[in-house]
């Protein structure tokens, strides 16, 4: 029988994720300017997303532009745009079947459908929460590659972003809620453990002994 309880907690834990990821796929703040050296203060700090770079100046203000070409930017955030988005698909797919398939609605009027709709829903979670991973592990590996470069000029080294702390966290949520929403979405009639019960036996115990009167 399903969980209503897990349900909601990993549908809940679901959405968060997503709202991050769609957070993540928004903000230019993927790359963000390397301070190295003993000068701290610069006039203008730098920030790269998927879609626009930033320029932030010391008084304040910022500028912000969005990339002119898709071809001239770089294999890895070529590939961090197609799976972001691809995830956020994913997401909106995989709530519109949670919806449905939690206990607690009433838009599915048979429990055998909604548990499997609720499981798809977490499988379809839990997948965006991976597929939300690989750019932005993808990326921060790039970035500590180039930074620990001997050969890549100090202006041009970038350090982690807070977009790619926010998609670890978001990332880990839909991986989480998905699995909740797996887990507590038993089709009825399955149970959660195994159970074993002696009613075949008992029938022959029973004529055990009437059998024995006949002879007698």
């Amino acid at each position: 029988m399903a969980t209503t309880g897990m349900q909601l907690l990993g549908l809940i834990l679901s959405i968060i994720g997503w709202v991050a990821g769609f957070l993540v796929c928004a903000l230019p703040m993927w790359r963000v300017t390397a301070f190295i050296g003993n000068n701290i203060v610069t006039a203008q700090i730098t920030w790269e997303g998927l879609w626009m770079n930033c320029i932030v100046q010391s008084t304040g203000e910022i500028q912000c532009k969005v990339y002119d070409s898709l071809l001239a930017l770089p294999s890895d955030m070529q590939a961090a745009r197609g799976l972001t988005v691809l995830s956020l698909l994913l997401c909106t797919l995989a709530l519109t079947l949670g919806v449905l398939g939690v206990k607690c609605t009433k838009c599915v009027g048979h429990q055998s459908p909604k548990a499997r709709l609720a499981r798809v829903s977490g499988i379809i979670f839990a997948v965006a929460g991976f597929l939300y991973l690989i750019p932005v592990c993808w990326t921060a590996h790039s970035i500590i590659r180039d930074f620990y470069d001997p050969y890549v000029a100090a202006p041009h080294k970038r350090e982690l972003g807070p977009a790619l702390y926010l998609g670890w966290g978001g990332s880990a949520l839909l991986l989480i809620g998905g699995s909740l929403l797996y887990a507590g979405s038993s089709p009825p009639g399955i149970p959660s453990s195994p159970t074993f019960s002696s009613g075949e036996s008992s029938p022959r115990r029973a004529g055990g002994p009437t059998q024995v009167k006949g002879y007698v």
